[in-house]
């Protein structure tokens, strides 16, 4: 009977000491101006990009306002900053703000009292990947109301297919969780070195690498699709395909830079 119930306590102990641990981390992150300002920064880009006309070169980089948002078709290699400079810039700004939210862990010594009670270094990664998803994720939805009034105010095109667009923001926000187990890795791994922390992060916010690599070995779809899922993937003529694909790379990412930053924890000195 005792080997029978031991499996459902474990179960139990995990729910409560990560419940306890996001309850603490929410509380930071309500609490803590940055996040506030982050939310901001995130509604005064696209509404500063589509308010100065979106010029390139003298021509616009967009005929509609939902270009703001998603690109018109899946991007699996950057053809212009039109194509990019879409919601996807929260990935980037998001990065910064991982970064700085992470990095207090350690300045503050937060850290070193966690572990020294005992604390999985399983149940941190996890929580952090999902308060900062959460984090991004608002970050999407202030992008989302920036760029839409700013098209409203300068009169911008409208129109669109509104279940795509919607797939698209969906498919973007779920992909906050696979950012953040990302940039939850990059701060674990350089903790000692908080500038590059956010040097890394915001490095492959933007893309450079996914970019260097198709001039490389080609415009591969699928390797894009797995390393940029959302920035390639989700656009103006997504489907629900197309939301799977995202759900599906965002788990695979945060499982594997979970797993990675378990480890990187679980075999060096954390403080």
């Amino acid at each position: 009977m005792e080997t029978r119930l031991e499996p459902k306590f474990e179960r139990l102990s995990v729910s409560r000491r990560l419940r306890g641990m996001l309850g603490v981390d929410f509380y930071r992150l309500f609490h803590t101006p940055m996040f506030y300002i982050f939310l901001a920064i995130a509604a005064i880009i696209p509404a500063m990009v589509l308010s100065t006309g979106g010029q390139d070169g003298g021509a616009a980089l967009y005929t509609n306002t939902w270009n703001i948002i998603a690109a018109d078709t899946p991007l699996y290699v950057v053809r212009d900053i039109g194509d990019y400079a879409n919601m996807n810039m929260v990935f980037i700004f998001g990065g910064i703000m991982v970064s700085i939210f992470i990095g207090h862990d350690y300045r503050s010594g937060y850290v070193k009292q966690l572990f020294t009670t005992h604390a999985k270094k399983r149940d941190y990664m996890m929580s952090k990947s999902i308060v900062c998803a959460f984090a991004m994720a608002c970050m999407c939805g202030t992008y989302l109301l920036g760029g839409a009034f700013a098209g409203i105010l300068t009169g911008a095109s409208m129109r669109v297919n509104f279940g795509s667009l919607l797939v698209a923001i969906l498919g973007k926000m779920v992909m906050s969780l696979g950012w953040a187990s990302l940039y939850t890795f990059l701060n674990v791994l350089f903790r000692r070195h908080f500038g590059i922390s956010i040097a890394s992060s915001f490095f492959l916010g933007t893309g450079i690498p996914i970019i260097g690599a198709a001039a490389i070995l080609g415009n591969n779809s699928a390797l894009n699709v797995f390393l940029y899922g959302s920035s390639v993937n989700a656009c103006l003529s997504s489907n629900l395909v197309t939301l799977g694909t995202c759900v599906v790379v965002s788990i695979a990412w945060a499982i594997i830079y979970n797993l990675l930053g378990s480890a990187v924890l679980a075999r060096s000195d954390v403080y």
